[in-house]
Parts: C-alpha cells; sequence; structure tokens
C-alpha cells in the first residue's frame, strides 16, 4: 500500500526505535533487509527532514533527531510525498471530486479518511513497542 520508500523509510526508524541507535547502514541494511544503497538514500532524506541526525566516527551511525514517540507514520509518508495520500482517484479519473465523482468516490473518501486518522494515530514508537511485545524476532 505504501511506496517502497515510505516502507523502508518506517522499517529503518523502528529498527532504531528498537533500541538500536546509534547503527550503522551496513547494520540497520542487514537487520531489515533494505538494500545498502537505497537505505543511504533514505537515511539522508530522513536527516534532511529532520528525522535523524549522523555521526562520523567512532561511537557514531545514525540516530533520532526527534522522539520516536512523536513521528506519526502519515508524517513520514507525507514528508516522501506517498500516494496514499495524494488527492486522485482511485481509478485515474482526472475529473473526479465530490461534485463530479466517480462509483468508488464516496466510498474511498471515507476509507481514505480513516486510513489517514490511524496513520496520524499510529507512531513508530507504537509499532517498535508492538513488535517488542509481540517478541518479534523476524526482520521489520
Amino acid at each position: 500500500m505504501f511506496s517502497k520508500k515510505v516502507a523502508y523509510a518506517v522499517r529503518c526508524l523502528v529498527y532504531l526505535a528498537e533500541g538500536n541507535e546509534p547503527s550503522l547502514i551496513r547494520d540497520i541494511s542487514e537487520a531489515t533487509d533494505i538494500p545498502r544503497p537505497f537505505l543511504a538514500k533514505i537515511v539522508n532524506d530522513l536527516t534532511r527532514k529532520g528525522f535523524l541526525k549522523s555521526q562520523r566516527g567512532v561511537g557514531g551511525g545514525i540516530a533520532f533527531a526527534k522522539d520516536p514517540k512523536s513521528i506519526s507514520i502519515c508524517e513520514v509518508c507525507i514528508s516522501f510525498d506517498d500516494p496514499l495520500l495524494q488527492e486522485q482517484c482511485l481509478i485515474g479519473m482526472p475529473d473526479c471530486s465530490d461534485v463530479n465523482g466517480c462509483v468508488f468516490h464516496s466510498f474511498w473518501s471515507k476509507q481514505k479518511e480513516k486510513i489517514i486518522n490511524y496513520l496520524q494515530a499510529t507512531t513508530i514508537e507504537s509499532i517498535a513497542k508492538a513488535r517488542k511485545k509481540s517478541n518479534r524476532k523476524n526482520r521489520i
């Protein structure tokens, strides 16, 4: 449902929130199965957008610049322009709107609002805690 970039960004952030900070891109990549070159670009974006900070040298690595309890999944989607949040018709009709809606417009508008509310209420920390509580040892 999410773009690959958003899904990988969330996986990276959840990995760090599980107590794995600071971490090297190499370690995050191995733990999350995110290709290292793509992860490096995502981490760069997350750093530029203020979610993460990067420290070079001994004891350095990637760490949070913001508290993971204040980072909603919706905020991550917005920062990466995820298509899920864009105002587009579900079936691609160019003139679909509240006034001139396609057959799916009413249904999708209601569902999309529920999804956005859920994403706004779900934080990186809440996902990390849920994973810890369920004792998930599998990859993120």
